[in-house]
């Protein structure tokens, strides 16, 4: 089924009241993030995922990813998400888009907390900037670099990430371990890991945001076995939670992207879809791939989720706001078939995964995105 026969249809813009949102305090450049002035609520529980309801279930709520829409600037990126219809977005902090390091970052969180607010718009914070703290290493420094000071600007990275988003009244912050870096032992890099987000979690559990993090093909945390392994070694943090990227699942995972989809339900705390192919890890429009989205989405509707689905394709920049426009009326007919289709049976084993962790060999790679 190609995007192109789902375009949609012109209509008079949607009229969006605003969403009632916590009210948290601005967002302070200098302080940590256990010392915001006024406490967020913590997250509504609903907003993870949790044993369905008998009878219709609740709508998906899908979001488009801002680096996927690099090109425009970001309250034009607000406005299009609206005007498309969308229930929010994955707000990737970079240089163009509500930069975490330039000066300001409190007046800029609240000013855009504003807008999201007037255009009912829901927000997750995604951490996955290519050169927002190098310009010259792709994703560096990462929370395994060699250099204990280089980890800890990754670290501060997310706990400013942490702050913004509990400003914004965010439901999640995301984010990933990184590449083992050469000539480090894959034990040391878990150790490294550990230690490096244990104070991220500490500033997620103040500040009453999950840390969702995402398993990515060719790192150390590349799939949900190395979430739960994750997990294990912190003892199990409530703040912890997991960022699912359906298009992940169809390249890399052994169980099939809905299977997945119900075997991460307790934890799932963000979702990221696209199109993808078996053992290429190469984020493709929908209908480009192989994943059957139907099965996909009627998984993520039964296990009462209810963050957001946000559109995941980083390398389409230059036509964004097309691939935007075309995205959601996939996904909305896709989510009506899944209504109509019969309820899934046995779990569906695909084809034999690829080498753990094994980056594929087109230009994504390992450094993913």
């Amino acid at each position: 089924m190609s995007a192109a026969a789902h375009a949609p249809k012109s209509r008079a813009p949607k009229s969006r009241a605003p969403k009632s949102r916590a009210t948290h305090s601005p967002a302070r450049d200098a302080q940590p993030a256990t010392s915001l002035s006024a406490a967020p609520a913590a997250p509504d529980a609903s907003l993870g995922a949790s044993p369905a309801q008998p009878g219709a279930l609740p709508p998906l709520r899908f979001g488009y990813g801002t680096n996927g829409l690099a090109d425009l600037r970001l309250d034009d990126v607000l406005s299009l998400l609206a005007d498309l219809g969308y229930d929010g977005l994955g707000l990737t902090l970079d240089h163009m888009h509500l930069d975490p390091l330039a000066p300001g970052l409190a007046a800029r969180t609240r000013r855009v907390a504003h807008r999201l607010d007037a255009l009912g718009l829901g927000v997750t914070v995604e951490t996955g900037a290519r050169y927002v703290l190098d310009p010259r290493r792709k994703h560096g420094p990462s929370l395994l670099d060699p250099d204990p000071d280089d980890r800890a600007r990754r670290a501060d990275l997310l706990v400013r990430a942490v702050r913004v988003a509990a400003d914004l009244g965010a439901h999640a912050v995301h984010c990933f371990s990184g590449v083992v870096p050469e000539g480090t032992d894959t034990d040391t890099a878990w150790k490294r890991l550990a230690e490096t987000l244990t104070p991220v979690l500490d500033a997620a559990a103040s500040a009453g945001i999950p840390l969702a993090v995402e398993p990515e093909p060719g790192h150390l945390l590349a799939t949900l076995a190395d979430f739960h392994r994750l997990r294990g070694a912190l003892g199990d943090p409530e703040p912890l939670g997991l960022t699912l990227d359906i298009g992940h699942c169809q390249c890399l995972e052994p169980l099939s992207p809905a299977d997945c989809v119900r075997a991460a339900a307790p934890w799932l705390r963000h979702v990221q879809i696209e199109d993808m192919r078996r053992g290429i890890h190469e984020h493709l429009p929908f209908g480009d791939g192989e994943i059957d989205f139907p099965p996909v989405l009627a998984a993520l509707a039964a296990t009462g989720y209810q963050g957001l689905t946000v559109v995941e394709l980083p390398r389409h920049s230059h036509a964004g706001p097309h691939f935007a426009a075309h995205s959601l009326p996939f996904l909305r007919h896709a989510e009506r078939t899944a209504a109509t289709a019969p309820p899934a049976t046995a779990p569906a084993l695909q084809q034999t995964a690829p080498p753990h962790g094994a980056p594929s060999a087109t230009p994504e790679g390992s450094s993913t995105r």
